[in-house]
């Protein structure tokens, strides 16, 4: 009798311990299911993690590694070259003094090898190369072998009256380069930008569904309190239908918050990338900023930072650019090439080496248009056309430029202006709504007063959210016109971006 009741309380036990355990894990899931995020939370995970970012940050990989292509075009470059074997086995087609045509057997190995370096010279658009070679033929029909060589040689390759793609891509290049590190900047706080709209999407559905909720509840205790006076005769019938129709609207207010909340929500994990799937709340921004700002200082850190105002220079430099190729390409061309070495044939490899002959090389190659019907002309001109018209958009990029900046300095002052007046509304809204509600509930407030400061507090505390997120969205436009940081006083940058 005892064993079985030791046996039931241990199983008794055992459940209960099972139980408090499952508690445990539930209310410990019920803490951890919601997780709040304020806006430099949010931003910071788009940075980070979104899609957005690793783009950018991918886009900035392939600018730096192109960038580095274009300076080893620069350097010296060592090259070794050659036939390994060079075998041969075959007929060939000789033609005799006679005219008549023999095949004759053909059984040889043709084996060589280059190592040659050569360096470009930027200034002239020329190339200085040495090489030494060592090539080896056998004649497997004959039996014999013979050596070639060049133990040294060098020489230099001039292109003349030619477009220098070295002198202009040397110009061009370094500020393309410093463009895109200043466009991945750019991009980072562009999705700052991206992220802040977002954000407060989901901030405005959550008060939406709030205020929904809260709504139907307070309509809900004033029908309530509206039966209790119809019973004592105090109201009419009519009055409880409209009530009736505010809950029901109220209800579908209820469903459509929620609906809202959830595509929200979702458009925000999608873009930051949050993997999460715990319920989001998100904290109430702060409607201060501590920083003065006025356009003068903005436009100069914008001229400063962005990519824009390299892209001035860059796009005159281009157009310059082109009229140089069109003038290069349209008239005398010509290129030299001389060579001075040694090169000796033996027997032997040692004997190519030994008291080699001098061996020298001079040649010019060009080309003169004598007749192209105004083609040379017209190339040139065109390019020169495009020079000027390039200059005329740059100034007026200029000035839409200088003009977006005083326009969002005056926007951002203004946002601050505007917010303090939404919020003082909806301070008053909320105290109105909350003097009216209590009016009725006494009788002596009609319900069409009172739906009217439900109406008020609700676009008010709307009109404050949307004020804030005016203010917000100005302060990172302003962030990301100017790529400065003016809270600390100091240019923003992000990770190795100098790289």
């Amino acid at each position: 009798m005892k064993t079985g009741i030791k046996s039931k309380m241990k199983r008794w036990s055992g459940w209960f311990g099972l139980m408090l355990l499952c508690t445990a894990v539930e209310l410990r899931a019920q803490r951890n299911d919601t997780i709040s995020l304020s806006l430099q939370d949010v931003v910071e995970m788009a940075k980070s993690t979104s899609i957005a970012s690793k783009q950018a940050a991918t886009i900035k990989e392939t600018k730096y590694w192109e960038y580095k292509t274009f300076r080893s075009n620069y350097q010296p470059q060592l090259s070794l070259s050659g036939i390994l074997p060079g075998y041969n086995k075959t007929f060939t087609e000789v033609q005799q003094p006679d005219g008549t045509i023999l095949f004759q057997p053909i059984h040889n190995n043709n084996s060589s090898l280059d190592l040659s370096f050569s360096q470009s010279i930027s200034a002239t658009g020329g190339t200085i190369f040495g090489t030494t070679q060592l090539q080896r033929f056998d004649d497997f029909e004959r039996n014999t072998k013979l050596y070639n060589g060049v133990p040294f040689g060098i020489g230099i390759n001039q292109p003349l009256f030619q477009f220098n793609s070295l002198k202009w891509d040397k110009k061009i290049e370094p500020l393309k380069y410093e463009e895109s590190k200043q466009a991945y900047v750019e991009s980072m706080e562009q999705i700052a930008f991206n992220a802040n709209g977002y954000f407060f999407d989901l901030l405005l559905a959550q008060v939406n569904y709030q205020i929904a909720v809260t709504n139907l509840e307070n309509t809900k205790n004033i029908l309530r309190i509206a039966n209790e006076k119809l019973e004592l005769g105090k109201i009419s019938k009519n009055e409880i239908l409209q009530l009736e129709l505010t809950r029901l609207n109220a209800q579908k207010s209820v469903g459509i918050a929620k609906r809202d909340m959830e595509i929200s929500t979702l458009n925000l994990r999608s873009y930051t990338g949050l993997k999460s799937t715990d319920r989001i709340k998100l904290i109430l921004p702060s409607a201060i900023i501590k920083m003065d700002v006025n356009a003068e200082n903005v436009l100069e850190q914008a001229y400063a930072n962005r990519s824009d105002a390299i892209a001035f220079v860059r796009r005159i430099a281009e157009a310059k650019r082109d009229i140089s190729k069109a003038k290069g390409d349209n008239g005398l061309n010509a290129a030299l090439t001389a060579q001075l070495g040694y090169s000796k044939s033996a027997l032997t490899v040692p004997g190519v080496y030994q008291q080699p002959l001098d061996q020298q090389e001079v040649q010019l190659i060009f080309t003169i248009p004598i007749l192209d019907w105004g083609r040379s002309k017209s190339r040139t001109k065109t390019a020169e056309a495009n020079l000027q018209f390039t200059t005329y958009a740059v100034e007026q990029d200029k000035q839409i430029f200088t003009q977006q900046i005083f326009t969002q300095v005056t926007l951002f002052e203004m946002m601050k202006d505007q917010l303090l007046l939404t919020a003082a509304a909806d301070s008053i809204a909320s105290e109105k709504y909350q003097i009216a509600k209590d009016r009725y509930v006494l009788g002596n407030l009609s319900i069409t007063d009172l739906s009217i400061a439900f109406q008020e507090k609700d676009q008010a505390k709307r009109d404050y959210i949307s004020a804030l997120r005016d203010f917000w969205g100005a302060y990172f436009q302003l962030r990301y016109l100017s790529l400065y940081d003016f809270e600390q006083n100091r240019k923003i940058a992000y990770g190795n971006v100098q790289r």
